[in-house]
């Protein structure tokens, strides 16, 4: 078992849980499997509606440097138009007035995700991840992410990366955990996701997701409950922002040590 590493950055994320096309479209506070499936999905150019079992054995472990703050979009489509403009529906006909839905997104959100499963599975994820067929989002489309996206692939440990190495966002701003300052703190609180209940950890957080998919077919979309184990683990604080170099450049630095290459990851299509 291998693993790679992919940061999830951007002004706007949107992990949708529950709702499909109501009024409401929510995001849940964390990127969802199903949001992280799709990612890995369609850099491998994965048609709509084919078996999702290449991913089944995949574990994502969610490391939340910052969680950012819910920002709410409020929405209209086909307003002002004459009912035969209007939006249409899945009968074929018009609904005759605006649609109005309020949006949720994660306003400065940032994660990193340490991906792991079989040898020859994570090599061929981390080459999709390098020349995507379908650029990444997160969680929607128009949500673009940040540079470095894809950190480091075929790491022999990912979860020791995430908890010793990769340099966490700043300034970090959950007041639930404190904020800390680097310059005379010997570690900091983060906030882990994980789907195998961490040994030895009776503090952890029992939570239950909607979000394993089980089929992205346009008409059937379907999905099925997962466990989830919420941790708090203690990070050297000299992971955070501070000194003379930006966090932007430590993880372009950490992005590219292994390669000795000075680009950016390409995540376009």
């Amino acid at each position: 078992m291998t693993g790679l590493l992919i940061r999830l950055a951007g002004p706007l994320q949107s992990w949708g849980e529950r709702s499909a096309f109501s009024a409401v479209r929510d995001t849940a506070p964390f990127p969802t499997r199903s949001g992280l499936t799709g990612i890995l999905a369609a850099a491998e150019g994965l048609p709509r509606g084919a078996a999702l079992d290449g991913y089944a054995e995949l574990e994502f472990t969610v490391r939340i440097d910052r969680p950012g703050v819910l920002l709410t979009d409020y929405h209209t489509v086909g307003g002002g138009f004459p009912a035969r403009l209007t939006a249409a529906t899945s009968g074929g006909k018009n609904k005759g007035d605006a649609v109005v839905t309020r949006r949720h997104y994660l306003a400065d959100a940032v994660f990193v995700v340490a991906v792991t499963g079989p040898d020859q599975r994570i090599k061929e994820i981390g080459t999709a991840l390098q020349k995507p067929h379908w650029a990444p989002y997160l969680g929607r489309r128009s949500c673009v992410p940040d540079e470095p996206f894809l950190l480091r692939q075929a790491m022999a440990d990912p979860i020791a990366e995430l908890l010793t190495e990769i340099p966490l966002a700043s300034p970090y701003t959950d007041e639930r955990l404190g904020r800390p300052n680097p310059t005379t703190a010997q570690s900091v609180p983060v906030e882990f996701l994980w789907e195998q209940p961490p040994s030895d950890r009776r503090d952890a957080v029992y939570l239950t997701a909607h979000d394993h998919p089980v089929s992205f077919g346009e008409h059937e979309h379907a999905h099925t409950k997962r466990h989830i184990y919420r941790t708090v683990e203690r990070l050297p604080a000299g992971l955070l922002d501070h000194g003379e170099h930006t966090v932007h450049e430590r993880l372009i630095d950490y992005a590219t040590h292994l390669t000795g290459s000075t680009e950016l990851t390409e995540t376009t299509a």
